[in-house]
């Protein structure tokens, strides 16, 4: 019987226990960040965003493709032009420190190659090996104008009447979505790490993507896009400009 990659799971000597955590202090860290408009202009350490950027690459994310790029914009000029694109909001133009976060549809077989090279290197299970040899390609290829993407729409679709199946990514849309929501969380990590350290984030969608792109071409591969560019610094006294609201849970978390 041929062995399934997916679900078998693999004998490898490799244990990593949890370490004890403190709750209390995680959930001062998540209920204290805020999205802060208002900034100080008190410089912020580079060890701080180093720390960050360290924890947004440790964030889980599809495949370990990892389809994301954080770009720290320290240049004057590209800060000033970055703002502009962040149409002159408050949160960008007060913000000692500007992030812009890409998402990138396009970098998997690049990620995918050194991911093999590594496994391979290690000797990983065989399993693990196939996995990024057949299943990531098959899973993340849409081919030359999306046809192998069409192929596998009508694929998916025969073979979904009558056994459980992935839906995707099948498109270019779909590389879309993919590679925003893994980015999204990489972005979670760094804002939460940064608060851990005592300074504030904002993470801004209200931007011309265009003009970002446009500061940032020899940076940006082709067919990325900007997921959010976040503001960090000291948050100002009138930095929040009210309570957080969040509706009845009820309306958002269902038990079955």
């Amino acid at each position: 019987m041929k062995e399934n990659i997916l679900t078998k799971i693999p004998d490898v000597d490799y244990r990593e226990l949890a370490p004890e955590v403190n709750y209390d202090e995680f959930d001062k860290v998540v209920r204290s960040r805020r999205s802060v408009r208002v900034f100080t202009d008190k410089p912020v350490p580079e060890s701080v965003l180093e720390n960050a950027f360290r924890h947004a690459l440790l964030a889980p994310n599809s495949s370990n493709l990892q389809p994301w790029h954080f770009i720290w914009i320290k240049d004057p000029e590209r800060k000033r032009k970055v703002v502009q694109a962040c149409l002159n909001q408050s949160a960008a133009r007060t913000a000692p420190e500007l992030v812009v976060v890409i998402a990138r549809k396009k970098s998997w077989k690049l990620i995918q190659s050194e991911m093999l090279h590594y496994l391979k290197e290690n000797k990983a299970p065989k399993g693990a090996i196939a996995y990024y040899e057949k299943i990531v390609p098959l899973a993340y290829g849409q081919g030359f104008l999306g046809l192998f993407g069409l192929i596998k729409r009508i694929i998916i679709f025969f073979r979904g009447l009558y056994k459980a199946t992935p839906r995707g990514p099948k498109s270019d849309s779909d590389m879309r979505v993919w590679a925003h929501k893994s980015t999204a969380l990489a972005c979670q990590n760094f804002m939460l790490s940064i608060r851990a350290q005592g300074y504030d984030t904002c993470p801004m969608e209200g931007f011309d993507e265009k003009k970002i792109l446009a500061c940032l071409t020899e940076e940006v591969d082709a067919g990325s896009e900007v997921c959010m560019v976040i503001s960090v610094g000291e948050r100002a006294n009138n930095g929040i400009y009210g309570p957080q609201i969040r509706m009845a849970k009820e309306n958002f978390i269902s038990i079955l």
